[in-house]
């Protein structure tokens, strides 16, 4: 049995997940071990709790539990509302939870300074507020302000100072502690509210990443539509007013509408053969400049492209044209439907003694498509399109991840496309150019 199938569901959607994903999983875990924390730390402590007996110690076992529970959850709610900066899609604002692990920290606190005051409990216990404070800031420091985290960090202080002193610590004893707590409540807070504010960044940054994709795709609308108007736009104008005049003059009796009407025909070939044109270099791709444009799009994306022409320019127009789809198709792809990090596009030409021409594209992040998802319609296009030159696209992912040359990755996808340049007839070729 493979390791994948014997590892847990969960485990399988996190490695599936995208990359955005995956770090949102990593940061929530890593705050969600840092709030629990707290009650290992406290636990461990515990048991120097003897002279408060067996009931004592269980109800401060129950008190540390439920404030552990309340800061994770605080710190699940916290990651929610700083990741929605408070606006459309944050949680609502969990003041009563708050509140509730105020009083939870004040009841250990005062129950932990009145034991070492009244002797129940040696002066080492008070350790335990260090962990107290510490840890459960993680929640607290997500949901409020700065100048709020700042205010709420003086009054702990202030309250360790107090307990220690009702506990009659020594002086050097209090300095320290309030000391401790003092950097670790800062170092924790600062952990938390960074660690959330850089999957804030990864979140923009994805979301800038998506926008850019579409952007390209309607830049790439417009110009063909600008171009189609640009076109047929005045000849279908003067189409109709010719059919008009046409009409009139049929109306009349006059011979000279079947001149208008030859004038039309004339004018409505000339308008397909120029749409025809049109298409023609939307459709024949120039190879070697859709490597360098491919390059230039994944780069502005973020995903680091190399090139490894073979001898693009040396290739037959038609096959030039087949394999520059696939570059294009493979582009919107990478962009599309993975989380890609490096993509490899080579192209090799027929050596001497052969007759077929090779291209295989290379990328990391792939993502795994969910049940029910419908499969895209690009890859099945691009297989008869080299189909009429007599070619085969092969299109899956693998898992080596050290394939020579390749990307480095475990899970990739690679594209292979290959063309026999000797083979294409000519009447083939016009049927692809048109």
């Amino acid at each position: 049995m493979s390791t994948a199938a014997a590892s847990p569901r969960w485990v399988d959607r996190v490695i599936g997940s995208t990359q955005r994903a995956r770090v949102y999983h990593y940061t929530k875990y890593t705050l969600y071990s840092f709030a629990s924390l707290e009650l290992l730390a406290v636990l461990v402590n515990l048991p120097q709790w003897t002279t408060g007996g067996a009931a004592a110690t269980v109800v401060m076992a129950l008190l540390v539990l439920l404030h552990t529970a309340a800061n994770i959850q605080l710190t699940r709610l916290g990651m929610r509302w700083y990741l929605h900066e408070g606006g459309e899609g944050a949680p609502e604002w969990p003041g009563r939870l708050l509140m509730a692990q105020a009083v939870l920290t004040l009841l250990v606190t005062g129950w932990l300074a009145g034991s070492v005051a009244t002797g129940q409990a040696p002066i080492t216990v008070l350790g335990m507020l260090v962990s107290l404070y510490a840890f459960g800031v993680c929640g607290p420091s997500l949901l409020l302000s700065q100048r709020q985290l700042w205010a709420g960090l003086g009054v702990l202080l202030a309250v360790v100072a107090l307990a220690c002193l009702i506990a009659g610590t020594p002086g050097r004893v209090l300095l320290v502690l309030v000391a401790l707590t003092g950097f670790l409540l800062v170092t924790m807070a600062f952990t938390c509210r960074v660690t959330t504010w850089t999957l804030r960044v990864v979140n923009k940054l994805d979301a800038a990443r998506e926008t850019e994709a579409r952007l390209a795709v309607a830049e790439e609308r417009l110009r063909f539509g600008r171009d189609m108007h640009d076109v047929l736009g005045r000849n279908l104008s003067v189409i109709a007013l010719k059919s008009e005049l046409a009409a009139q003059l049929a109306r009349r009796g006059s011979p000279a509408a079947v001149d208008q009407m030859t004038e039309v025909q004339q004018i409505a070939r000339q308008s397909q053969q120029e749409m025809r044109e049109v298409v023609r270099g939307y459709r024949e791709a120039d190879l070697h400049a859709e490597l360098a444009g491919a390059r230039g799009v994944l780069e502005a994306a973020g995903i680091a492209c190399r090139i490894e022409d073979g001898g693009s320019t040396e290739l037959p127009v038609m096959v030039q044209s087949a394999l520059g789809w696939v570059v294009r198709e493979g582009t919107t792809n990478v962009l599309r439907h993975a989380d890609a990090t490096a993509c490899v596009i080579r192209l090799r030409p027929p050596g001497p003694g052969g007759i077929t021409a090779v291209l295989e594209m290379e990328n990391d992040g792939v993502r795994a498509r969910t049940h029910g998802t419908p499969a895209g319609t690009g890859l099945l296009g691009l297989r008869d399109r080299l189909a009429v030159l007599g070619g085969a696209l092969s299109a899956g992912a693998y898992g080596d991840g050290d394939t020579d040359g390749g990307t480095g990755a475990g899970d990739s996808f690679r594209i292979t496309a290959t063309v026999p340049v000797m083979a294409a007839p000519s009447h083939q070729a016009e049927r692809v150019s048109a």
